[in-house]
This record gives C-alpha cells, structure tokens and sequence, in this order.
C-alpha cells in the first residue's frame, strides 16, 4: 500500500500528460475593402467548425443577413494576447468585405478569426489530448457521463460494490450493456496507472488504487483528470485521448459547443471508442448515443419529449477535414523547428506553433494537383506513377502559404516538394537573363544568335545543344529568346555572360546544394526540389530581395507565453533595375511565349511572370511564375524518372493555372526603377519608333543602353 501510495502521488501530482506540439495555420483576418476567393469565407467556417444558426448567439455560430452574414467569433489566445468573442456583422458583395461593423453600428477595422488546427508533434506514444477544464463543459455533460458510467461518484469512495449491483440490474432491464460495473475512479485507474493486461497484480491492486485516489484528491479533481485521459477514438496512428480533443474531432468544435445529443454520443463511445465509431458505424453510434439519451430519460434528467426530439437529430459530425491532413507541410514545420527546439519539447511540452499556412490556399493546391493529375493520367496512357509537388509562397515576404508533397495531398514516405531533386529544365533561363542584365552588357531588345552552336567539353566531347522543335531561328531580341525558350539562343548568351557567373547568381538567388559550371547548367541540368526553385523564384517576385522561405511566425507556451519569433529577413540578391526587367521578360514568357496557356485559365487582365521548364526526353514537367501576391512552384514527373508525354505547357501549367484562377487576385503594384524608361521597338531593328507604327513591342531599357530612334515605321 505505501508503494502505490507513492505511485498515486507522483503520477497525478506531477507532469500527467505529454503533450504534443500543436501547429496552427494563420487566421483568417477580415477587414473593410477585402477581396476573397469565390467560397474562401464558408469553407474556412466551416474547417473552424461554426455553425449556422437563425441567429447567432453565442461563440461558434454564424447567421444569414441581408447584406452578408453574422459571425460570432470565438475568444482565443494568441501569442500577441488574449482575443475576446464578439458578434460582428460582415457585409459582402461579389467576394469582398464591404463593411465590418457591431451591431449597434459602430465600425470595427478587423475581426480575427481563431487560427485552424492543422496539425500535432506527437510523443513515441502517438496520444493526442486537448486539456480541459470542468468549466469548459456544457450544461448537462457531467450529468450525462455520471449517468451512464458511475450515478453515484460523489458520494462512494473510489470504488462502489452497490454500484456494480445496480449496473448489473439496469444491463438486465434494457437488455443491453449501458452501465459499467467499474467507478470512474477505477476506470482512470485503469487507464492512467495500470496496463491493459489482464493480470492477477491489476485486478488485486486496481481496488486499493481507487481508494488512495479518492482519499487524497477531491472528486472534481479526479473527475476533471478523467475527462482528459479517457480514450475515444483512433485516427490512423494518433490515439484520441479526453473529451476535449474527441469534440474537435468527431465535431470540429470546442467542447463548450456541444448539445446534449452531440454529449450523448462522446459519452456512449467510452463504452467501445471502435466498436462505435461513428465514422465507421453510424448506425451502430446513432443506437448507443439514442440509448444514452434514453438513459437520461429514465433518471429523470430529460423529459420524454426532449429524449424523442433529441434522438430524432443527426449524428451532427463535422464534415471538415481532419487534422495531419497536411503532412508536406508539417514535415518542414519539423525541419524547421528542431533548428530551435530539442525532439522531446516539441513532443511533450504542449507548446503551441503559429505558422502562415493558409488553408484556403493549401485545399485549392490540393484540388488542382489531384484533379490535373487525374484528367492527364485519363489522356495519357502510362502515366500511372505520375507524381506532382505544389509550392506556393507570399510575394512580398517570403512565407510558406501551402505545400503538397503527392498527387494526392498525402505522401508515404515520399515528399516530393522537399525530399526530392529533379532537373530543372528551362527553369534557370531567366537566371541566365538576369546574369546577362547585371553585366550592363544586354537589355531586353539586345541580339542574340539562335544558329546552332557546338561547345567543347572536358572529355573531349562536344555538347551540340538542340532547340525544342528542331529549328533554328537565326538572330532575335533578347526577350524573344526567353519568351520562346530558344536553347541554342540562350546558350550562346550564357557563355558570353560566363557560366560561373550565372552559377554564382542562382546561389545569390537561393539555390542550395552543389552546382558544377558547366555549360549544361544553362539549359537546367541541374536538380533542385519543388520547394528549392520556388525559393530562387521567390527571390525574382521580389524585386531581387533574399528573403528565406518560412513558415514559423511564433512558438508560445500552452498559456500563451511567448518563446520564440522569427522576424523577417532580407538581403539583397540582384539590382532592382535588373529584377524589374527580368519580371517584363517574364511577362512576355506568358502573353507570347511558353507559359501563353496560362490565359486559358486567368483573364487577360491578370498579370503573370512566369517560366515553362521541361528536361531531356520531357521526364519533368515545371511551371514556375508569379502573379499578385502569389509565388508558385510545379512540378510533374513520373515516380521512376521515365519519359513522359509532357512538357512544362501541356503539364505543370495546367496544374498552376487551375490553382491561380480559384485564388483572390490582388494586383501587385511594381515600381519602375528611375533608370529605366519604356520605348516604342521595331522588334527587327531594334530602334525607337513612333507610337503610332504598327507592329511595334513596349519594353523597357536602362536609360544608357537607350535604343537608337528613328521616325520611320517601315522595316
């Protein structure tokens, strides 16, 4: 008895839980003047797990008005403080917040949603719990669970020899089993002390453990300590531990939320968590919770017309995607994080993870890569192992907005946007441009000889490099050879520039890893994950600015205190003057060049820079490019490395545009460097003509490689 004594004392006194690290994604800000995709708000309320109601009264709910809609928010505690629930009125009209305001009138500047729940750190154990307290309990939850698993708790000692006599009768009466023989003190015994084998040693101790647990702690201590260790349900390896994390997921609400037949349920599935699993088992949950309800009804604590009407309803459950439903992006949540954090906090300690992952964003790239990649496997045959990567990232900072690591947003054991290297392909011509732009030698119209060339190699071997359709295209504008991805055009500019140049440039832009200067490398021959081109793309979007690609905004305690945040950093990787042209060459990549099917999917309206990349034999597929706000990054290509029908066009742009179009499009407002100035070209000379002439191309020159004018239109 001393020894379990001990073994009380320490466990329940000390650190109970480990807790797993909980990762957010950013919440949803609205605010007057703002544009939403087309379904943002409604999908992200209901990831959130509001719920629409005739009006709206309490946290969680959201109604219908005449000029928008009613939310309710939910208090939350962020790492920059404490957010209290408050009812606002949004106004919306064709996707955009026209007004936000109280209801008595008065305006508010912004109303923050409480961030989703996408993920967990989990402990070797793989159990998962959200830590409640009795308060947090809706009317009737206590009631219901002392009802059904142990009527008289407050006033046995641990352990109840009537109560087991009792639960014998009531089992006979309904004839089935709806009271346990077992108190809830011996039950958290169970679960929180002992093992599940059934030995002589936990049935002799079990009794005696109940008893010291009740002899030294209250029952609302014991009560509340059940309430978060009691099993509910498994979700893959992730064991769903206490009431407070079963509600999230069978609901996708707070338990504070939950009505009296959504109580009925998580209590009924104490009984057998698989057995009645309400995901599996429908009908099977729907007969224990109808049971449960009728138990209430017989102890008096529901009239008979509140069982019937409460029985009626449906299961309720959340249609909401679970949680870990993002595991390429968790998996660089990790890698970034155990820089700064040791394996057993980041599992143990509870600690709470703010990352920009915007869900709108992440669910269309799964939509676009899942979808694209079944129509191509449907007109293709042999495309069965196709496999994709999808990164997207915010222009003007540099943060991680969503990841997919499959073809079907899962992986298994495969992350092809981070653990993964394929060949570039054309991807790297516009680096070769830029090389050439910050040697003060070349601006967009400069000629370029696309004749076929042959380069000695080391070896001994010549490398003949070969234009995609085979043909080539004599001497043409510089921007021309980018737009139309000439190989033999943009060798010869990237052997004048110089190759160590132009490899010393993509390091300056954010390519990792070893890169020989060899003349291949101007064509791509060189491999780099999704996640790693978007960062050299990343740097492009923004005016020629490094900034690393993050996703980590803070890291705070459970209670809020913060630990760790990670500010933004910025070095500069290439003159304005030179990014800026670089971004109106790309321009012209996607109104006349490879990317021009991007406009089956975006109006025309709509900026885009953006760059096609295919490898030898077409055995990767890439799209890369930015519009508004939005970097992004694609990749397809087969498992096994093996040819496929597909060139960056007829492939990765697909994937790219369908994602763009389902995005908000907010334009993104370039500054002109004072160095340059648009011009009016005869894109055969090269001269400055009248604005009036026909045929003529807009482009923009640095001031001292100013193009000779004339006042002729003629060729």
């Amino acid at each position: 008895m001393v020894y379990l004594d001990a073994q009380i004392r320490h466990r329940f006194e000390g650190h109970r839980w480990s807790l797993p690290a909980k990762v957010y994604a950013r919440p949803l800000e609205l605010f007057t003047g703002q544009q939403l995709a087309h379904g943002q708000l409604n999908y992200e309320l209901k990831q959130l797990g509001y719920r629409w109601v005739n009006q709206a009264k309490a946290p969680g709910q959201v109604q219908k008005t005449a000029t928008g809609i009613a939310i309710y928010s939910r208090g939350f505690r962020f790492a920059d403080g404490d957010q209290a629930s408050r009812l606002a009125q949004v106004n919306i009209a064709n996707d955009k917040v026209q007004a936000l305001r109280q209801l008595n009138g008065q305006s508010i500047a912004v109303l923050r949603l409480e961030p989703q729940l996408v993920g967990g750190i989990y402990p070797a154990h793989n159990e998962d719990r959200e830590l409640i307290q009795l308060d947090d309990l809706p009317n009737g939850f206590i009631e219901t669970l002392l009802a059904v698993e142990d009527r008289q708790y407050y006033q046995h000692y641990g352990v109840s020899p009537w109560g087991i006599a009792r639960a014998m009768w009531a089992n006979l009466k309904a004839g089935a089993i709806v009271q346990g023989g077992s108190t809830l003190t011996q039950q958290l015994v169970k679960n929180f002390y002992l093992t599940d084998q059934q030995t002589l040693w936990r049935k002799l101790v079990e009794a005696p453990m109940a008893l010291l647990l009740n002899l030294h702690y209250s029952k609302d201590e014991v009560l509340e300590v059940y309430l978060n260790e009691v099993f509910v349900g498994q979700a893959g390896k992730r064991a769903i531990h206490g009431f407070g994390l079963a509600s999230r997921f069978y609901f996708g609400q707070p338990v504070s939320e939950l009505r009296l037949h959504q109580v009925a349920l998580l209590v009924g599935l104490v009984k057998g968590p698989s057995y009645y699993n309400p995901q599996r088992h429908p009908k099977r949950a729907k007969q224990r919770r109808n049971l449960v309800l009728s138990v209430l009804a017989q102890q008096g604590l529901i009239s008979e017309s509140q069982k019937q009407q409460y029985q009626a309803l449906p299961l309720d459950l959340s249609t909401a995607q679970k949680v870990s439903r993002y595991p390429a992006y968790m998996d660089v949540v990790r890698q970034q994080l155990q820089q700064h954090y040791p394996a057993s906090a980041l599992s143990s300690h509870g600690l709470r993870i703010f990352t920009s992952l915007d869900p709108w964003i992440q669910h269309q790239s799964d939509l676009a890569m899942r979808g694209q990649v079944k129509q191509l496997q449907k007109q293709h045959e042999g495309l069965e192992s196709l496999q994709g990567a999808l990164v997207v990232s915010q222009r003007d900072s540099g943060e991680l907005l969503a990841l997919v690591g499959d073809k079907d947003g899962g992986y298994a054991g495969h992350n092809w946007a981070l653990d993964k290297t394929r060949q570039v392909g054309s991807l790297l011509k516009p680096v070769v441009h830029l090389s050439a732009l910050e040697s003060g030698r070349y601006h967009l119209m400069s000629a370029v000889d696309d004749a076929p060339i042959a380069v000695p190699q080391a070896d001994g071997s010549v490398w003949k490099p070969q234009n995609y359709d085979l043909t080539s295209h004599g001497v043409v504008p510089m921007y021309q050879a980018l737009a139309k991805s000439y190989n033999q055009a943009n060798v010869r500019l990237g052997l004048d520039v110089g190759v160590k140049r132009v490899v010393s440039q993509l390091y300056q832009l954010g390519a990792e890893g070893n890169i020989p200067a060899y003349p291949s490398v101007l064509l791509g021959a060189v491999e780099m994950s999704p996640l790693n081109v978007n960062q050299v793309y990343q740097t492009i979007a923004g005016n020629g600015f490094y900034s690393p690609l993050t996703l980590v905004r803070q890291v705070t305690e459970a209670n809020g205190v913060l630990l760790s945040h990670f500010p933004y950093a910025v070095r500069q990787a290439a003159s304005n003057e030179s990014v800026y042209l670089l971004q109106q060459e790309m321009r012209k990549v996607a109104t006349a060049g490879t990317a021009r099917g991007v406009y089956r999917y975006l109006p025309k309206q709509q900026q885009v820079a953006a760059k096609t990349g295919t490898t030898n034999d077409q055995r990767d597929s890439w799209f890369s490019g930015f519009s508004g706000q939005y970097v992004a990054t694609t990749w397809l290509g087969r498992e096994d490395a093996k040819p496929t029908p597909l060139t960056g066009a007829s492939g990765a742009l697909k994937v790219w545009g369908e994602l763009m179009k389902n995005l908000a499009y907010t334009p993104y407002q370039d500054i002109k460097p004072q160095s340059v100035d648009y011009y009016y070209l005869n894109p055969k000379t090269g001269k400055a003509m009248p604005s009036r002439c026909a045929d003529g191309v807009w482009l923009p020159i640095q001031k001292p490689l100013a193009p000779v004018a004339t006042k002729q239109c003629g060729y």
